[in-house]
């Protein structure tokens, strides 16, 4: 019959584990040390191809041994980096995404921002380096495209619930519209210093996502979307038959 493990076992085990820990948390620092230092790298040299892996690792603190025991390369270190980056970004844009077109008019008529908006500006804010350096203009030029096409996966279903059947002719430009200009707006506010507060530039945004261009000058337009669906069916089938 079996029965408990040793004391003697048992520590080991316990050993272990905390050997396991320690390993890593080491490796954590290591690789946050390494990503940190891509950031400064490319603020540095003012393009990402002028990056080096001896570069990197030397702002790090850090032998070259060491960062080819985590990376193939700098492509290989910027390919991990970014799919973290867009991995914890996809957690709060899920968030975001929850919100009801109901709580939006809330959140409106209380000058309020965005339900959960203010933690993802927060976050961005934290890893602030990192993202002006890969949106910046010598970082990684595909990855606002990368973060837009997160944006639009996680947003476009959720945007799809409820909506008026005559304007999915045009719906996905619409996402599309919308998710590149307020990525705009976020590469904006990173290049300019995130001079203003989380809580500022959450209002900003959310206003930005209603606003309409009339509303600024005192002249609303308001629009018929369902003539202009109207029409846009009827240029579409006309198209079909020419």
């Amino acid at each position: 019959m079996g029965g408990a493990a040793p004391a003697s076992a048992r520590e080991a085990t316990r050993a272990a584990a905390r050997a396991c820990a320690r390993q890593d948390r080491r490796t954590q620092r290591t690789r946050r040390a390494l990503r940190d230092a891509l950031a400064a790298e490319i603020a540095a040299t003012g393009d990402l191809s002028a990056v080096t892996a001896t570069a990197v690792a030397d702002r790090a603190g850090l032998t070259r041994r060491t960062f080819y025991t985590h990376f193939r390369d700098i492509p290989d270190l910027v390919a991990q980096v970014e799919a973290e980056a867009l991995e914890e970004l996809a957690d709060h844009l899920r968030l975001l995404a929850q919100a009801t077109l109901v709580e939006c008019a809330g959140v409106l008529t209380r000058n309020e921002p965005m339900p959960h908006s203010v933690a993802l500006l927060g976050y961005v804010r934290a890893n602030g380096a990192l993202y002006r350096a890969l949106l910046g203009e010598g970082g990684d030029a595909t990855f606002a495209e990368k973060v837009k096409a997160l944006a639009h996966d996680v947003v476009a279903p959720r945007a799809l619930h409820g909506l008026d059947a005559r304007a999915r002719g045009f719906f996905d430009y619409y996402v599309t519209y919308a998710i590149s200009a307020e990525v705009g707006v976020l590469t904006r506010w990173l290049s300019g210093g995130m001079e203003e507060s989380d809580e500022v530039m959450a209002r900003i945004m959310t206003v930005l996502a209603f606003v309409r261009p009339g509303d600024l000058y005192g002249i609303p337009i308001n629009l018929d979307i369902t003539a202009y669906s109207e029409t846009l069916a009827r240029m579409e089938e006309a198209s079909k038959h020419d």
